[in-house]
Parts: structure tokens; sequence; C-alpha cells
């Protein structure tokens, strides 16, 4: 039965704390929100990301702890600490050059949902390392 509940709080800091210390996946993340309109989820980043874009949402960034080397596009790659915001259009790439700083946790938000499966990397092999692993997994 879907959730018809008007509105909700959540603790960013509950959250992230049920997140493991280590994973072998790139993140952890669970969704605070999945409506056709948007997503919003909060996730843990473990190791870099490699350049990827979303095809079907256009992404909004924040970083609620920790430090990261980000980089969209071509531009240079910056440096992010706890309290910035970056937003992009889709099919912008964007990339996590270095996680600099435990623990890094970002908050997103999607427009429209995001789907779990939109991730295209532009490198045709990103690695041996899954991309994502559900919260459940850890608890």
């Amino acid at each position: 039965m879907p959730d018809q509940t008007q509105s909700h709080y959540h603790d960013i800091a509950s959250i992230a704390a049920k997140f493991p210390d280590t994973a072998e996946t790139i993140l952890v993340d669970t969704y605070l929100s999945d409506e056709p309109e948007a997503s919003a989820r909060v996730f843990k980043i473990f190791h870099p990301l490699p350049a990827h874009f979303h095809r079907n949402c256009d992404e909004h960034l924040y970083l609620y702890s920790g430090e990261l080397l980000f980089q969209i596009g071509d531009d240079e790659p910056r440096v992010l600490t706890p309290g910035q915001l970056i937003t992009f259009k889709r099919d912008t790439v964007h990339a996590i050059l270095e996680v600099r700083k435990e623990p890094a946790i970002f908050v997103s938000f999607d427009t429209p949902r995001r789907a779990p499966d939109d991730v295209t990397f532009v490198a045709p092999n990103p690695g041996d390392r899954q991309f994502v692993s559900p919260l459940s997994d850890y608890l």
C-alpha cells in the first residue's frame, strides 16, 4: 500500500549514523522520498566515483559531511566541504575524484525522480566495485 502521508521529517544525522564505516561498494544510500516528480536520498561515498551522467533527471547535491574532490565536465576539479550545494542538469558529466575526509555524506535531490539504474558511465568499464548497495544490506 503506498504511503499517503503528506509530509515527513528526516534526521540526516541519525540516517548517516546507520551507514557502515567501510564498504567495498562505491556508496551506500537510503531513499527519503521516491515519487515520479522527484526523489531524495542520503548517501555515503567511500571510494572515487568514475565520470558518469544521468539521462532522466537534474541533480542537486548537498555535502552534509566530509571533504571531496569533485569535477563537473571539463571544469577544474573543486574541493567540496560541508554545507556546499552543487546543482546540474541531466546529461552533465560529473565525478568524485577523491574522498579526502570521511564520513562523506550527501543529501541528494533529483528532479524528476532518478531511477537507481539511471547512471551512464563515460568509460565502458568503471571498475570492479559495485556501484551501490542498499542500506538494508547493513542493518
